[in-house]
Formats: structure tokens, C-alpha cells, sequence
């Protein structure tokens, strides 16, 4: 079968020459500069000291180098092993001949191996001959010293020398394969070599070496067993070019006694395409029996002449898995591309930096005399109890200083934790915080607060790498750590947050920080709020971005919810929205929101199907304490069953309060509530109630804060963002434009929504609905908060008797803020009214 290739214009000679003259060059040039720096770096190491105070002076005229290539060298030498690496510089020498060799194309150094090597010797070799010449010597160099110093002062100078040991043997070990079962195998090969060519040269031995008999047989093969064989072509007397077969014979294995007088092998058979030559057809040959290797089929005649040689290339069929569906999207987006769930609002700006306040340098001061008398003080206020410190090392924080303390032996850990209250005697410090043992280390740690904190600013936390460069899908900044670092989390891996604090410790500014964090982040397209306010005030700035970032109910006129009632309906309105995302997620065969926004994009979701995108929706309660109080199971049962089943479609919980009590805090809250973050609270016992541990209560306010994962607890202090910043954030997104109106959320109608309002059943009423009546019209205020104080009722069942009032003409309808407006003046014409009703 004839196969046509594509003819390619060779390159000429003149090309080839013109293409390799700035290699040729640069190659060269390499391995010149390479020479410059060794003889530069001998020079210098002869004359350093004489030359030493000149090289700085580099171009004045009157002072002279003794250095070979002048100032240049010297200077050279200084940089290079003075001022750096020592000795080792020589190596860097001789990675520019590397360089060189690989740019001409010269193949004496394996590249990756030798740069491997070579970056060992740099590192080790300046510390070893700082080790040995303790430093006083130009053969260490700066580097050299300086880690030599380093270790000596950390492990002494018997660990110094380990260290180097092991290092040296670790590497030779490695690069010559110093194993002990390599090694043992090389001498039990020695051994048997030895052994057999012993027994050979005894007489009437039954076994020959095996080297003799490889003689042995290679002397038996001819001369014309290495030929070249041609494939066959139909003129007989034309001679062409072919392919050369060379037999080589394998290892013989077993081998063979004297005894036996033929024995059956398999030949190697390899193709060398390298060396064509002419041969007549038809020539004879003898070929051992072969085996096909890979994609080619050598046949030979059993008469020991060639009739054909045929090559067979075997290509796997390529399988076409694609379905009518995949092939349908794939087609639909190269046509359209994927699908922008941005384009709505295409032109929407992420707001800038200029929106939240530059607090100047924000630099964490270290006071030396401050660390110096807190590490005083706990050092001899443990001597007195008898607890030695082998170690003790701070690490300064934004708001407080961690002071890492290592006990000597034989010292118990119970012993030092309970010395936290005559430790914060003793340093007259609010906040002492005793973290024993710290988690994945070996230290006991102490939390003192600083004299002076450093404020840490939302705008620094925002425009840090960390945050600017993150792929989280929900990246929430809670501010920095302990060792000054920005601290990140993702809101759809925690998946929902639990967040107590008493009043005025931070906790709103929390809130702000982490609403903060994701507008910056996010587009409108693909998160939503749905924020709970029952105080008012907290979340009323962010009424502002309604159309862009808010979701409701259809029948809602505000976004931030403030009434119990509609709180209620707004949780089970989520639950409904969960359950149909539960639903689009099961027909597209997808796991998690992330996958199916996925494939919506990919157009592999058909919206004729009543698939669409979902944008992430948060829930934030500012306090949740106080819907627990009116509300109770009404609101605890759907926010239970958000937090154990929304995740996964994307809907996520931020729960704040001011009061952790577990009537608030229930079991089955904190059971879904992995991740928690804990402000200032009062008592140890509410510090246990949100973190099931103490130390909530050990904190000192203003931002001081404890975050819980799951895993450990970390101090952090969260970054401040003020109400103006608020303001002007959120007036820059409502500025912009927006969509038609807020996301609108599934609409929810409650049990007794339907026969409450215009259907009133005198046989269905409440048995305190006369009493209720009676109290209405006497005090004339139609109040369902009246209704629960004078009759002790829960909002629920007040309420319900409310609109039973309203249905049956007694009050009038819903008034806002405002109290019901009461339809019946007096008493006496009430119980007219009641009568009537009875009849």
C-alpha cells in the first residue's frame, strides 16, 4: 500500500551556516567568561587580603589591582567569594561551561543531573569548610559563615558536624547506589564470577564458565550470519537500498554442559535503519527463528531463504464515545461559546480599593524592653513554682504576643496550665491566654496582650496578594493571625458559620468583614443575600444593592427581613429553593452546585428543561438569639435542616448572636455548624457553649477573636471596616446599573395561610379568641406583642388569633411598624359581635 508524504523544502547548506553563527558565538562566549572567573577567582583567593580595601574602588585610576584581570577580577572575586559562597564559586564557573556546551549542542554534560549536583556543592560546601575553618577563612564566604553561626548556636558543633555527615553520606548513597542490598548483590555477583571461573580451571569439571562459553558460541556463529537481507522487487537484476539486520546473541540462560549436543534459542532480531547497503536479490541467507517485537512481522522461509520481508503497522481504531448529547453541546459552543452568566450585567464594576479607608502604616513596633520584661516575669514566676524552661521564643502579633515556652523534663503540662490566673497577676495583662500543649508542636503556649496593638485595616487584608490571587469559591477574609499573616477562609468548605460575641466586641464589624470580602469578590450574577435583621439597624446599609446582590420573597417589599413572621417564611422559602435545586442536580447527574453551573456553561443543560444558572446564596442572622425567643422551633427546625442538607447546592449560613446559651445554641444547630468564630463573651461557660472550650472568655475585645474549624482553634484579629466604608461600598454597587428587581425566591404559603384571612370559621377559632377580643377593644391596640404579654402566649399562636381577628372583622389589616387598627369602639357592642358569632 503506497503512502504519500508531504515534501518538505530541505534547508540549504547556506542557512544551516547562517542558523548556527550566533550559537557558535554565544557558546563560545560563555566558555571564555567561564575562564575569566576561574583565573579571577584564583587571583583573588592568593591576593584577597592585600586587595581587599580596593575593591571597591573601581574607577579610580591610582589604586592598582594585583588581581590577573585587574579591578574587574578582583571585584568579581569579591561578589563571588567573599561576599557570597566561598569556594564554591568555582562551581558557578563551571555552570557557565555547561551553558556553553549545551548552546553549541555539544553533548559532555547531562544538563539536569549536572545542575543537581552542582546546586548541592553550593549549598554544602561554603558550610563545610566554615565548619572546619570555624569561619576564620575566605574559603566559606559570607553564606558559609553566617549558616555555620546559625547552626552552631541552634544544635552546637557536634550537631554541626552530623548534619554535614549525614548530608555527604545521604548523597553518595544516593548517587552511587551505596544501599546494602545493592551492595550485597554486587558481592554475591563477585562471589559466583569467582567461584565459576575456580571450577572451570579445575579438571573434569562439569560446569564451564560462562564467559568461555559465550567465546564459545560467538565463535561458532559465521561471518555471514550478519548480513543484510532487501525486500523483493520484480526486476531481478536491480539493486536497492535496504534496511540492515544484525543478530546479536542474547545471554545464555542456563548454560549448556558438555552433554549435550544441541539446544533450542531464541535470537534477538534488531532493525538498524542507520546503515543501508546494496546486496543482490535473492542472496541466501541464515537466520536463527525469530519472534515478532512490537508492530513488525519478520517471516523467513524454513529452508533458511528469504521469499519477503513484510512490515506490519498496527494502529489502534480511534472509539468514538461522544453521545448525540455531548456532540450537541460541543456544537452549540462553538457556535455561541459558553455561556456567560455575566452578560446581564456585562458592564458591572468590582468596586476599587478607594472605597475603604488607608489607615497609614500598619507595621507590627517591636518593643524589645516590653518582650524582654513578660519574658522575665513568666521565666521567674514558673521558677517559684518550680517549672523549668529549657526554651522560650515570642512571636509578635497584631494584638497580642505569643511566647512559645519548651519545659525540661519530667515538668507536667497540668502544672503550667493552671498557673494562667497568677501568670496574668504577675504581668498585670488583661487576656492571658494558656495554650497547652500547642497542636503539631512540642511548646507550651502563653498569649499576653500587647501595650500598644496594631489596628489591622479591611483595606490591607483586601489588597493583599492572598486574597487578590485566591481561586476560593467563597473567599471570606477574617483578618490576621498571631504571626501577622492573612487569614482566609472558604465559606463553601466550612460550609455554614456560627458567630457569638457579647455587645460591642466586634461582632458586627464580623459581619461587615465578611459581607465586605465577597463583594469584593463576587459578581452579582453568581452570589445572593439573604439578610435577617431582627435589631434593624445592623444591615439596613446594604438595602442599597437590592437589585444586585439581594434576594426576597415575591410578596416582600424590603430585602432585609425584620419581621419574625416573615422570617419564618423566608427560611422555609430557602428549604423549597433547596429541595428544587436538589431536584436540577439529580436530572443533570451532578453532586455539588460547582459541577452543575459547570455543565450549564458547557451548554449541556437545556433551559427548556427548567435547568438555569444558581448563583450562591448566603444566609446572614444578625441575631439569632432573639428569633429563638419569638419564634423557637419554627425557626430552629428549617435553619437544622438548611445547615444539614443546602450545602451542596450552594446555600450557605452565617448565624450570629449576642447570648451562646444552649437554648439559643441548640445541639442540633451546633452539630451543622462546623466552623465557628468567637468573639469577647463573659462567662468561660458560654466560651464552652460555641467553641467547647474555654478561652473565649480569656480574649480582650475590639476584634479579638477565636476562630474554630473543626481541627484547632487560632486567635485572630479581625479586620476593621467602619460604617462610612460600608456606605461607600454600597452606594458605588447601587450606583451601577442593576437587575429588574431583587432574586426572587420560591413563594411560600403557610399552614394556616389559606383559611386565616377572608375565610373565617367561628367553629375553628382559638378558645382564648373572646378573651383576645375582650383585650383588644378594651385597650383599643391592635398589638399581637399585646396578645403574648397579656395572655402569655408565643408569637405563633398570638399571632394566629390575630388574623382570626382581622378575618372576622375585629381588626383591621397588617399596618407595618404601626399597631392594627381596632373596628369596634366598645365592650358592649363586642359582645353583639361575639353573640352573633355563637349563633
Amino acid at each position: 500500500m503506497e503512502k504519500k508524504t508531504q515534501k518538505t523544502q530541505p534547508v540549504t547548506q547556506e542557512q544551516s551556516k547562517i542558523l548556527s553563527k550566533p550559537r557558535i558565538f554565544f557558546g563560545l562566549l560563555f566558555i571564555v567568561f567561564a575562564g575569566i572567573l576561574t583565573i579571577s577567582f584564583i587571583s583573588y583567593l592568593i591576593n584577597w587580603k592585600s586587595d581587599q580595601s580596593q575593591a571597591g574602588a573601581l574607577l579610580d585610576k591610582t589604586i592598582k589591582s594585583s588581581n590577573i584581570f585587574g579591578k574587574m577580577g578582583q571585584w568579581l572575586g569579591k561578589i563571588f567569594i567573599y561576599e557570597s559562597i566561598g569556594v564554591a564559586a568555582f562551581i558557578v564557573a563551571f555552570l557557565f561551561v555547561v551553558f556553553g556546551t549545551m548552546i553549541l549542542k555539544k553533548k559532555i554534560f547531562k544538563p539536569w543531573m549536572t545542575f543537581g549536583h552542582s546546586l548541592f556543592f553550593i549549598c554544602w560546601l561554603p558550610i563545610f569548610f566554615g565548619a572546619v575553618t570555624k569561619g576564620q577563612s575566605v574559603l566559606c564566604g559570607v553564606y558559609g559563615y553566617q549558616i555555620m553561626d546559625t547552626m552552631v548556636s541552634m544544635i552546637g558543633s557536634v550537631g554541626l558536624w552530623v548534619v554535614l555527615f549525614v548530608s555527604i553520606a545521604l548523597y553518595f548513597i544516593l548517587e552511587f547506589n551505596l544501599r546494602p542490598s545493592s551492595i550485597k548483590n554486587k558481592l554475591d555477583s563477585l562471589n559466583e564470577n569467582t567461584i565459576g571461573r575456580v571450577k572451570a580451571m579445575m579438571p573434569n569439571s562439569d560446569e564451564d564458565f560462562e564467559a568461555d562459553q559465550q567465546l564459545a558460541v560467538e565463535e561458532e556463529i559465521q561471518p555471514e550470519q550478519k548480513i543484510t537481507v532487501q525486500e523483493v522487487v520484480s526486476t531481478p537484476k536491480k539493486t536497492e537500498i535496504i534496511p540492515e539486520i544484525k543478530i546479536e546473541e542474547p545471554k545464555l540462560d542456563p548454560i549448556v554442559t558438555p552433554n549435550q549436543t544441541s539446544f533450542n534459542e531464541e535470537k534477538e532480531v534488531k532493525i538498524d535503519f542507520s546503515a543501508p547497503v546494496n546486496l543482490p536479490v535473492n542472496a541466501p541467507v541464515s537466520l536463527p527463528k525469530t519472534t515478532p517485537q512490537d508492530a513488525f512481522d519478520v517471516k523467513v522461509n524454513s529452508n533458511n531463504s528469504v521469499d519477503d520481508i513484510s512490515f506490519k503497522v498496527e494502529v489502534a481504531p480511534v472509539i468514538d464515545i461522544v453521545d448525540d448529547a455531548d456532540r450537541q453541546s460541543q456544537d452549540l459552543v462553538d457556535k455561541h461559546g459558553l455561556y456567560d452568566h455575566r452578560l446581564d450585567l456585562a458592564k458591572f464594576q468590582m468596586p476599587p480599593l478607594d472605597l475603604l479607608k488607608d489607615y497609614g502604616n500598619e507595621e507590627i513596633s517591636i518593643n524589645k524592653e516590653e518582650l524582654e520584661e513578660n519574658k522575665n516575669k513568666i521565666v521567674g514566676l514558673l521558677k517559684n513554682f518550680n517549672v523549668g524552661i529549657a526554651e522560650i521564643k515570642a512571636t509578635i502579633g497584631p494584638t497580642v504576643t505569643l511566647y512559645e515556652i519548651v519545659p525540661e523534663a519530667g515538668i507536667r503540662v497540668a502544672s503550667i496550665k493552671k498557673l494562667q490566673d497568677d501568670i496574668a497577676l504577675n504581668l498585670s495583662a488583661l487576656g492571658i491566654r494558656i495554650i497547652a500543649p500547642m497542636p503539631g508542636k512540642g511548646t507550651i503556649g502563653i498569649e499576653v496582650p500587647r501595650k500598644n496593638p496594631t489596628m489591622v485595616s479591611m483595606r490591607s487584608v483586601i489588597a493583599s496578594q492572598k486574597f487578590q490571587n485566591t481561586d476560593m469559591d467563597l473567599p471570606v477574609v477574617f483578618g490576621k493571625t498571631i504571626s501577622n499573616e492573612v487569614f482566609m477562609a472558604d465559606l463553601s468548605k466550612m460550609p455554614h458559620l456560627l458567630m457569638a460575641g457579647a455587645t460591642g466586641q466586634g461582632k458586627s464589624v464580623g459581619i461587615n468583614a465578611i459581607l465586605t470580602s465577597l463583594l469584593y469578590k463576587k459578581h452579582p450574577s453568581e452570589l445572593k443575600f439573604v439578610m435577617v435583621d431582627p435589631k434593624k439597624v445592623e444591615l439596613s446599609l446594604y438595602s442599597k444593592i437590592e437589585r444586585h446582590y439581594l434576594a426576597k420573597l415575591p410578596d416582600s417589599d424590603d430585602a432585609i427581613i425584620t419581621d419574625t413572621n416573615k422570617v419564618i417564611n423566608t427560611l422555609n422559602s430557602l428549604c423549597i429553593e433547596m429541595d428544587q435545586r436538589y431536584d436540577l442536580l439529580k436530572n443533570a447527574f451532578c453532586k455539588n452546585l460547582k459541577e452543575y453551573n459547570k455543565k450549564f456553561s458547557e451548554r449541556k443543560l437545556n433551559p427548556e428543561n427548567g435547568h438555569r444558572y444558581l448563583p450562591y446564596i448566603v444566609l446572614v442572622v444578625d441575631e439569632f438569639a432573639d428569633l429563638i425567643m419569638t419564634a423557637g422551633k419554627e425557626v430552629e427546625l428549617p435553619i437544622a435542616r438548611l445547615a444539614q442538607l443546602a450545602r451542596a447546592v450552594g446555600i450557605h449560613l452565617i448565624v450570629a448572636t449576642q447570648r451562646p446559651s444552649v437554648n439559643v445554641i441548640t445541639g442540633m444547630i451546633k452539630a451543622n455548624f462546623p466552623a465557628r468564630a468567637a468573639f469577647r463573651v463573659i462567662s468561660s461557660v458560654d466560651s464552652r457553649t460555641i467553641l467547647d472550650s474555654t478561652g473565649a472568655d480569656q480574649l480582650i475585645g475590639k476584634g479579638d477573636m477565636l476562630y474554630f474549624n473543626g481541627n484547632e482553634i487560632l486567635r485572630l484579629q479581625c479586620a476593621f471596616v467602619d460604617t462610612p466604608e460600608v456606605e461607600r461600598l454600597a452606594e458605588y454597587i447601587g450606583e451601577q446599573k442593576g437587575y429588574a428587581s431583587a432574586f426572587m425566591l420560591p413563594e411560600f404559603v403557610s399552614e394556616d395561610g389559606a383559611s386565616s384571612v377572608g375565610a373565617f370559621d367561628p367553629n375553628e377559632k382559638d378558645v382564648l379568641f373572646e378573651e383576645a377580643a375582650r383585650i383588644i377593644v378594651s385597650t383599643q391596640q391592635g398589638s399581637t406583642s399585646m396578645l403574648q404579654r397579656q395572655l402569655k402566649l408565643g408569637y405563633n399562636r398570638a399571632g394566629r388569633i390575630m388574623d382570626q381577628l382581622e378575618a372576622s372583622g375585629l381588626v383591621g389589616g397588617f399596618n407595618g411598624a404601626k399597631a392594627r387598627e381596632v373596628l369596634i369602639s366598645d365592650l358592649h357592642s363586642l359582645e353583639q359581635f361575639l353573640e352573633d358569632l355563637r349563633n
